[in-house]
């Protein structure tokens, strides 16, 4: 099985900057794509940002491009999300999400198995 623990999570004011992490643990590879959605209070879950194994390909939604970035140590364990320039309506609980060994990439929520239990991102206007 497969462990994802999120930190970095808090209270900024709009404008601020957050990183995320995301720690994974488990006995099946680590060659698979990472992900980030987020979930705010009454709405769907959403896509974030993800990117591939090796981390030569990122992707974003485009509410965050230009803001975020996704990154992570050449097909290691660790998986950031720099936030800046954050909005209020940024404000949502972010997810870390892990595809199945071997996968390139993935935007949707169905293509990732492993999710890890969320840190909360708050941003005041």
């Amino acid at each position: 099985q497969v462990q994802l623990v999120e930190s970095g999570g808090g209270l900024v004011q709009a404008g601020g900057s957050l990183r995320l992490s995301c720690e994974r643990s488990g006995r099946t590879s680590s060659a698979t794509a990472m992900g980030w959605f987020r979930q705010a209070p009454g709405k769907e879950r959403e896509f974030v940002a993800a990117i591939t194994w090796m981390g030569s390909s990122t992707y974003y939604a485009d509410s965050v491009k230009g803001r975020f970035t996704i990154s992570r140590i050449s097909a290691g364990n660790t998986v950031f999300l720099q936030m800046n320039s954050l909005k209020p309506e940024d404000t949502a609980v972010y997810f870390c999400a892990a595809g199945r060994p071997g996968q390139v990439m993935g935007v949707r929520q169905d293509e990732y198995p492993y999710w890890g239990q969320g840190t909360q991102v708050t941003v005041s206007s």
